[in-house]
């Protein structure tokens, strides 16, 4: 067999490979939560755009929540406007909130837009302002406008799912004051997927997944159950800055999601290596643990 006709069977091969996967996610919502990196990095975003828009061809109903933590840090930056966060969590002055909507609203959120939409009529950008999809309160007084989450209404997402698009939600929440909070991404991710009841949840990250040792790249974990998740997060297990997604992870799993990923969002097609192979990469989180035959990976 010469090499042209091998590259040719490897591409069937993994089209075969693929098609279990496909009719096991038919119809179902995955939640994918977009930040980091990818999102600064015109060639992953690219990658990305295309493997949402394929997931949506082949019958997948794609849900893409977004921060801008890198984009807001510099806006404030340019305008004068300090940076401070605490525990994790953006000092959000109400000065500074203007700026937040402005850029996670009015820049990262049609950014995402177009770049999936170089590839037809597919996505919709919004907020959580609209619609009240996220309500929210404030958090701490210190924090400023840093809000958590008081609730989901999925109406205008589920509206766009029957329409054929794809929701791009920009992490913005809406007080019963009219006020708008700055929420976290990978928590309005979680609350968000529970609320929708999505089959999946996948985080894409700046990192290969979860680690036993965060200094140790050999101890990548590849699969744990909902309680040794928890177990990590109580006993303090969890690396500083993947601890607020295993908590979102944790949180969509007891809302009923049936899986949650930790993914590399630099490395190329990952959400297709995730989703539509045997193997997968990444870190797999679920609530009854390995996944048996029959089930959705």
């Amino acid at each position: 067999m010469n090499e042209h006709m091998q590259t040719l069977l490897d591409k069937a091969l993994t089209l075969t490979e693929a098609l279990p996967w496909i009719k096991r996610t038919w119809g179902r919502t995955v939640v994918v939560k977009y930040g980091g990196s990818a999102m600064t990095d015109p060639a992953m975003r690219a990658s990305i755009a295309e493997d949402v828009v394929l997931m949506k061809l082949v019958g997948v109903n794609p849900v893409i929540v977004h921060g801008g933590g890198p984009d807001i840090t510099a806006y404030m930056q340019r305008l004068g406007l300090p940076v401070e966060f605490r525990n994790g969590l953006r000092v959000t002055p109400p000065e500074a909130m203007e700026v937040v909507k402005m850029v996670l609203v009015g820049k990262n959120n049609k950014d995402i837009v177009s770049d999936i939409n170089s590839h037809g009529r597919y996505a919709v950008g919004i907020s959580g302002d609209d619609g009240n999809l996220i309500r929210a309160r404030q958090l701490d007084p210190e924090l400023g406008m840093v809000g958590e989450v008081t609730g989901i209404d999925t109406t205008v997402v589920d509206n766009l799912i029957g329409d054929g698009f794809i929701p791009v939600v920009a992490t913005v929440g809406a007080g019963e004051d009219g006020s708008s909070y700055n929420i976290n991404a990978d928590t309005a991710a979680g609350e968000i997927a529970a609320a929708l009841g999505a089959e999946k949840i996948i985080f894409l990250t700046d990192v290969d997944g979860l680690y036993a040792d965060f200094t140790d790249k050999g101890s990548l974990i590849s699969a744990l159950s909902l309680e040794q998740a928890r177990s990590m997060v109580t006993a303090g297990e969890v690396e500083k800055g993947m601890l607020p997604k295993v908590q979102a992870c944790v949180r969509a799993l007891e809302g009923g999601v049936s899986r949650a990923h930790i993914l590399n969002g630099t490395t190329p097609h990952a959400l297709l290596l995730e989703v539509y192979t045997d193997a997968g990469v990444g870190t797999m989180i679920t609530r009854n643990g390995a996944p048996t035959e029959g089930e959705v990976s």
